[in-house]
This record gives structure tokens, sequence and C-alpha cells, in this order.
């Protein structure tokens, strides 16, 4: 169950809005056979990413759970109530809470998980510095995101464009940006991967596995960062 709710004035962003108000819409895409495709090559990404991860795992912006279930994350917070009732129910401890202001002790995690997250969040800047402090020192930022400059990236940019209820919220960014904006959060890259290096419009049965590095044009690519040691200051 949830451990806390979010004060009225709170609820008033709209990055998370969409799902608040078509959960089950968006947890159904998970079902369809695009979706599910699409889905098991992301989380095997990021699942890679986290192997041998030290333990408890969070994931921030949480959603309905899929990602959380998949890759046994222990707890998950979102500012939506309507998609934590899907965690829940999926086996994950919820909270309700803002990433830029998560409701966790200072270094309580091993690793903190953010999967297709950071495109809805009103401070990126703010959210993984909040990540770094519930982070233990050997703990680790895995990021997941969707690269703007891709085909996959700019089709669903366009489609925020012409009015998709999820899309339409989403700020989208390369992973450049995201690499330098957790830089100035007190992080470092320790690794990467990518998957769905196939067009977005090609008709194909099962997607490529994920491969190590950041390769252009992939439509998914996922981070893990490292802390900042004490004489590597932010920049």
């Amino acid at each position: 169950m949830c451990a806390k709710t979010l004060q009225q004035d709170d609820r008033h962003f709209p990055g998370w809005q969409p799902f608040e108000q078509l959960a089950e819409r968006y947890d159904a895409w998970f079902d369809t056979e695009r979706g599910a495709r699409v889905f098991r090559v992301e989380a095997q990404c990021i699942g890679d990413l986290l192997v041998d991860r030290p333990r408890p795992w969070l994931e921030v912006g949480v959603g309905t759970g899929r990602f959380a279930a998949m890759l046994h994350v222990d707890e998950g917070v979102d500012p939506s109530s309507a998609v934590l009732r899907f965690a829940s129910q999926r086996g994950i401890r919820t909270s309700v809470g803002k990433a830029e202001d998560l409701p966790y002790a200072d270094h309580r995690f091993g690793a903190v998980v953010l999967v297709v997250t950071i495109c809805f969040l009103k401070d990126p800047i703010r959210a993984l510095a909040e990540c770094r402090r519930i982070l233990a020192s050997n703990g680790s930022l895995v990021i997941g995101l969707v690269p703007k400059d891709s085909s996959w990236g700019q089709a669903y940019a366009r489609k925020g464009e012409q009015g998709h209820p999820f899309y339409s919220a989403a700020t989208f960014y390369t992973c450049g940006e995201i690499i330098r904006t957790a830089e100035r959060a007190g992080f470092h890259l320790e690794r990467s991967r990518s998957c769905l290096v196939e067009d977005i419009d090609a008709e194909v049965e099962s997607y490529e596995p994920s491969v190590e590095d950041i390769l252009g044009g992939a439509g998914f690519v996922g981070m893990a960062f490292g802390i900042k040691g004490k004489d590597e200051p932010s920049t």
C-alpha cells in the first residue's frame, strides 16, 4: 500500500497527470503485440545494467510496475496513485511522491532506476540530485530513455505535437544531454547499453537484444552512473 499521499498543491504539473487519468490505457499497451516486444527488449537492456548492483533497488516513476516486477525491483515511487494501484498488485512496495522530492532517507538504496521517466519530470537536475541523496556511497543510478535524435524519439515527439495524451507531456533529450545533467547532479557514466536499433516503422517479429555502448540512432538507451568521489566535484 502507499506510504504517503501528496498535498493537493503538489499535484499540478503536467508530466504525470495523463497517467493518473489514463492508467488502464497505459498499462494495457504492454499487453499488445508490439508493446510486449518493445517491453521485453527494453527490460533486458535495463536488467543487464542492474546485474550485481547492491540492494535494495528503487524505481522512480514506477508507473504500473511493469519494469519493476520484471526486474525484481524492491520499491517504487510515483506521483500518480492510479498507476500505483497496478504496481502494488504486482508486488511492489509503493510510495506516492515526486522525483524532485523523494520520500526516503539519505543513502537508503543500492540502485535507483528511472525508465522513460526523465522526459516527464518538471526539474530533471533536481530529481537526479535527489536520487544521489538517497543512494548509498557504492550505489548506482540507472536511466533508460528514448533519445530525441532517434527515429523513435522523433516519432513520439511528432505524436506529442499532434496531441497524444502521453507524449504531449514529454520532453525528449539526447543521451549527451542526460549525461551532462547527471554529471551536474554528482554522477559519472560507468556503462551504457542500446537497443531498438531497428527503425520504428520496421516490421519485425522480435527486436535484437541490447548491446554494449551508446549506438547512434538506437530507440532506447540504458545508462548506469556511479557517484562521483569526494575529490571529484560536480561540474
